[in-house]
């Protein structure tokens, strides 16, 4: 115990009234506990019975919709003292706990463990879902598609650093659909051993995309410092363990499961550092009437092509809220454009202006219309 703390004043005595009034006041959050418990389990008997209908229809178990609407409802409705920012995280892990009543969710992530797709694994899903780590977004779509997982999350852009490429070029070969999206704030955090100062840092553990969303950071507080890359944020946390001259680049999450400490949190050179991340499943997402849709587009080689597609989605007052390009693979100076547009597929003016591209184009692939995602911390 430090000095100042050893001779810090203590607290003045609670009188007899104020330890009455205490007691009282306990009492009745023991009792206001014991109501939660039996309204959980009255909920929870509610949802098995939900499961029973849904197995007989056979219809999808998990509706990222229905949980919108649930948490968007209860918000609304809130009238505090209760924080409204706090309702979507408490009910998250109400919904994920009675989900596994039906089915205990099987989620595929890029691994390892503590990575910044681990965390959006926890957000959209809840502790109660597996998470299933694995070593490359390929093989993320591949345990979807073998059914080894029930869904599968992959990051797919970085205000920062742009578009993820590998998740693009895995959608030209996957049947799955995007049934929703994760907008997730990612804080980078330098992480270090309970033993390693801050100026004993020789090296700087991280993946690439990581490194460079910090780049003037380091470059302005460690500039002798020499950067290694690794695989994932959760493998450098676990090599900056084993080095005690090293720090890692990662997330808190990263440093409670290797042990490590927070010398520095919220090192990202730019506010507002965003990843998106896309949940892949088999089945398309219900309509909310605040949707996405993300289209694969192969066009014809023709005069003023680009201005004919854009022009369909333009002509309906659609808005075209992302465009991006990639070679296909199957030939020369050919090239894949994917678009995300505001609607959803059912929505009149999205499957009339989907008619009209598919008039313009060799190939049109539908890769999911879901519920947009809530940007939040």
């Amino acid at each position: 115990m430090s000095k100042d703390r050893a001779d810090a004043p203590a607290p003045p005595p609670i009188g007899d009234g104020n330890k009455a009034a205490l007691a009282k006041l306990r009492a009745g959050i023991d009792a206001t506990d014991d109501e939660l418990l039996r309204l959980l389990n009255q909920r929870a008997e509610l949802v098995r019975q939900v499961a029973d209908l849904k197995t007989a229809a056979s219809v999808p178990f998990y509706v990222p919709s229905r949980e919108r609407q649930i948490t968007e409802r209860l918000a609304a409705a809130n009238s505090g003292p209760f924080p409204t920012e706090s309702i979507r995280s408490v009910f998250q892990e109400i919904m994920s706990a009675c989900l596994t009543l039906e089915k205990r969710v099987r989620v595929a992530f890029l691994g390892p463990e503590g990575t910044f797709s681990d965390m959006a694994v926890k957000r959209q899903f809840g502790l109660s879902a597996r998470a299933i780590p694995m070593g490359t977004i390929p093989s993320v779509f591949e345990e979807v598609e073998r059914g080894n997982a029930d869904y599968g999350v992959v990051p797919v852009e970085n205000t920062t650093e742009g578009m993820v490429t590998h998740t693009l070029d895995t959608f030209l070969e996957s049947e799955l659909k995007v049934c929703a999206e994760i907008a997730l704030e990612v804080n980078m955090c330098l992480l270090a051993r309970h033993d390693v100062a801050f100026t004993e840092i020789e090296r700087v553990y991280s993946v690439p995309i990581a490194l460079a969303q910090v780049r003037r950071w380091l470059g302005a507080n460690l500039p002798s410092a020499s950067l290694v890359e690794t695989r994932s944020t959760a493998d450098a946390a676990r090599r900056a363990r084993d080095d005690a001259r090293a720090a890692a680049v990662g997330s808190e999450l990263a440093a409670k499961l290797h042990d490590l400490v927070v010398l520095r949190r919220k090192i990202e050179d730019m506010a507002h550092n965003m990843t998106r991340f896309l949940v892949l499943g088999r089945d398309q997402a219900e309509p909310t009437g605040r949707d996405k849709t993300s289209l694969l587009l192969v066009t014809r080689d023709e005069a003023g092509i680009l201005y004919r597609v854009l022009g369909a989605f333009a002509e309906r007052g659609l808005n075209m809220t992302k465009i991006e390009s990639r070679p296909s693979r199957r030939r020369p100076w050919e090239y894949v454009f994917f678009v995300d547009i505001d609607g959803h597929e059912r929505d009149a003016p999205v499957s009339a202006a989907i008619a009209e591209v598919q008039k313009a184009s060799e190939t049109v692939k539908v890769l999911g219309s879901y519920p947009r995602a809530e940007s939040r911390a």
